[in-house]
């Protein structure tokens, strides 16, 4: 254990104790750990970082935040601060919450996808953010000529830039105006996020098309996690192999590509690694074949419904405190 994840450990003590007790002799114990940052080099503005992500992820009532500040507050002491500089970075936590909701509020009205209807497939898609700016992100477009392009990708990023970034990644898929190969939406995008995003944000995204015509599906991957197709006559699922480095590293990229024929009662399974990296409260990680094995299970109902159901029992399992944003989209050929 680093001297940050011990210096969290200890915080998360002193503030569980507190809040519960109410007792101001269970915060002795937070000067010395303001000592202990100080000699770490760890910044008041990391503190309140900390803090904040802790009080998040307990969802703590309006009293309970109010105790927490004050065990914030003498943390904040402890490295020699004034009370006016303490209401400085409590302001500066409040234009960080400020910032998200300016975030949040972009995503809910650029990031807006449409399921387009098709005869021959259905569509299930769930996304849920973590907290409230969601670095996930999916994207269907019906290209009315019997295709439809699909992505589902992953900012490695936060707040206002990375709700822009992926704004920008919807703008450049709905803008081509046709269907176009996997590999080419993915070279294109690639050009867009490395001119126009920041060098240290990344982006990870499966691109798919889907002919209804001939049931062939494309697909070139981003540095994403792989994605899974459904049997329905060998009742299994395959992995899909294509790999490709994450989007806006090298503008001059080039992506594999692979296709498949799709069966009726075949599903396409994409995802992002917040369901792959899910902890039990035991702190494993449920399994790959776990997550399978629940579509499996529930195979039989519409797509949509599907992803809800599996949403929902993950949620039963899941430690709260390692909860990440989790998107899904399945697609099933009915006809």
């Amino acid at each position: 254990m680093n001297h940050i994840d011990e210096l969290v450990v200890n915080y998360e003590k002193i503030l569980d104790r507190y809040i519960e007790s109410k007792n101001e002799k269970d915060l002795d114990g937070i000067q010395n750990l303001s000592f202990e940052a100080i000699e770490n080099d760890i910044s008041p503005e990391e503190i309140v970082s900390l803090h904040k992500d802790l009080t998040l992820e307990k969802e703590l009532t309006a009293e309970e935040m109010k105790l927490s500040m004050d065990v914030l507050l003498e943390m904040v002491i402890g490295f020699g601060f004034s009370y006016r500089d303490y209401k400085a970075l409590v302001k500066k936590m409040e234009a960080h919450d400020k910032e998200m909701d300016i975030a949040a509020s972009l995503q809910s009205m650029m990031l807006k996808t449409k399921i387009p209807k098709l005869n021959s497939i259905e569509i299930g898609a769930i996304s849920v953010p973590a907290q409230r700016v969601n670095g996930d992100y999916y994207n269907l477009i019906d290209h009315h000529d019997g295709t439809m392009s699909f992505a589902v990708a992953d900012v490695i990023g936060k707040g206002i830039p990375a709700a822009l970034a992926m704004s920008m990644i919807k703008f450049g898929m709905d803008s081509y105006g046709h269907s176009q190969l996997p590999s080419d939406g993915l070279k294109r995008l690639n050009r867009v996020v490395e001119k126009n995003v920041n060098q240290n944000m990344f982006v990870t995204m499966f691109y798919g098309l889907y002919e209804e015509i001939s049931s062939k599906f494309y697909y070139s991957s981003a540095g994403h996690e792989p994605g899974y197709i459904y049997r329905e006559k060998t009742d299994s699922f395959e992995e899909m192999g294509a790999r490709g480095i994450v989007l806006g590293v090298n503008p001059t990229t080039r992506y594999d590509q692979e296709e498949h024929d799709i069966n009726i009662g075949d599903m396409i399974l994409v995802f992002t690694d917040g369901l792959s990296e899910i902890r039990r409260l035991s702190g494993e990680f449920v399994r790959t074949e776990d997550l399978l094995e629940l579509i499996r299970t529930y195979k039989h109902l519409h797509p949509q419904d599907i992803v809800q159901v599996v949403y929902e029992e993950l949620i039963k399992i899941q430690d709260p405190k390692k909860r990440d944003d989790l998107t899904i989209l399945l697609i099933k050929r009915v006809n």
